[in-house]
């Protein structure tokens, strides 16, 4: 067997899709080379991760396991990503759920190739998407956890000086406004209509807010390092006696969060002040 079919053995073994009798064909590989192909399986998506995309041409059907916003993304000709990377196994089936592989003959009259990395997009492009009314919850529900997520990560309350709204608060006022969403379309494409939706709701805006922060010296070696990686760092001074001053931007919805991971590595002693002229970084 070459090491293409011991990779896609492996994964279909992994999810599911074949059954324990073909294990001899992987009959006669060492630990290091079953390590491999656990490695490399590893880098394609989980089977519940996975939507069928089926294409029918030809007199012969021809199906993909992918992820759903990959698949969009693909359909759209937006995607711009590793395929090897959002995908279930890196084959095309005639019945996914049983492991069916098509015919070669069929294969080269529709897609004049064999390849699979060339023909999975040409079905996700041409066939349909097929989900199951499980996996349309699952998914309406994971999005709604990330809409959530990253309205609260960068919305403030510009009633009570641009505070956060908590994530629970976005959460009650979504169900309030019955926004729905599509567990089709990117998270990224919903934020607006979901926001629009709110307002008339609860006091809301996206905003980035932009921080000085100054560490004493003791702190200062460790604690930078975290704070420049928290957003966008605008400018950084070190001080004489060692201390370290510097300013990042990021949502203004991370302001608590951003003060905790400040205070949990200093101690408590670093002074911080929300800067409205970036120009000006003293914390006094």
């Amino acid at each position: 067997m070459s090491w293409y079919g011991y990779i896609r053995t492996a994964t279909l073994l992994a999810t599911g899709m074949i059954r324990s009798t073909s294990l001899e064909s992987l009959a006669g590989l060492n630990r290091e080379t079953l390590f491999k192909l656990a490695w490399l399986s590893s880098a394609m998506i989980s089977l519940d991760e996975a939507v069928t995309a089926r294409l029918e041409s030809h007199g012969a059907r021809f199906e993909v396991l992918v992820d759903p916003d990959a698949a969009l993304a693909i359909t759209r000709g937006t995607f711009e990503g590793d395929l090897e990377e959002v995908i279930a196994a890196e084959d095309v089936f005639e019945d996914a759920s049983r492991g069916d592989r098509p015919a070669e003959t069929d294969l080269e009259d529709v897609f004049e190739t064999t390849d699979p990395l060339t023909i999975i997009p040409e079905v996700i492009k041409r066939g349909e998407i097929q989900i199951t009314a499980d996996q349309r919850r699952e998914m309406q529900e994971q999005k709604r956890r990330q809409l959530i997520d990253t309205i609260a990560r960068n919305a403030v309350n510009p009633q009570m000086d641009n505070a956060p709204h908590p994530p629970e608060r976005i959460e009650t006022a979504l169900e309030e406004a019955g926004v729905t969403v599509d567990p089709m379309e990117p998270v990224s494409e919903q934020v607006d209509d979901a926001l629009d939706a709110l307002r008339p709701v609860i006091p809301i805006r996206f905003e980035e807010v932009t921080i000085a922060v100054q560490i004493p010296p003791e702190y200062a070696g460790s604690a930078q390092a975290k704070v420049r990686q928290y957003g966008e760092l605008e400018s950084e001074e070190w001080q004489p006696d060692g201390s370290w001053i510097g300013m990042v931007s990021f949502p203004a919805g991370l302001q608590n969060d951003f003060y905790d991971v400040v205070n949990e590595n200093t101690s408590g002693t670093a002074e911080t002040k929300v800067v409205k002229d970036k120009d000006d970084i003293k914390t006094r």
